[in-house]
């Protein structure tokens, strides 16, 4: 059987590690499954449109995504949306809904025990 592998990156590594420290410490679901994501290989990491962030959400909400956000479509609701990347596009259209484009670490510290995350993938 082949060993399963961490990604390279060492912004990445740290990540996944802090995430799943912030599991234990807070006994969050949330954290745990994200850090799980995040060890996929980056060819299968996914990367959503603001069009399926705003289909998928209602005003208000708190969205990780595992992956990176791109700026195709539109978003017309005030969300906060967390992810490993966005693309600039991505970022000036959440901010022009009213939303934040924030990273993992930030999301952490504002929302420790990670209730009402939604993940999409």
């Amino acid at each position: 059987m082949v060993k399963r592998t961490l990604p390279t990156n060492p912004k990445t590594r740290r990540l996944i590690k802090l995430l799943r420290k912030a599991s234990r410490s807070n006994e969050s679901a949330v954290w745990r499954t994200l850090s799980e994501s995040l060890t996929t290989p980056t060819r299968r990491r996914v990367s959503i449109n603001v069009s399926k962030i705003d289909k998928l959400t209602v005003e208000g909400d708190t969205v990780a995504v595992p992956g990176k956000v791109l700026g195709f479509g539109n978003i017309s609701k005030n969300v906060d949306v967390a992810a490993l990347s966005f693309s600039q596009s991505a970022k000036d259209k959440i901010a022009q809904a009213g939303g934040r484009a924030m990273t993992f670490e930030d999301l952490m510290s504002a929302n420790p025990h990670g209730k009402n995350v939604k993940i999409l993938r």
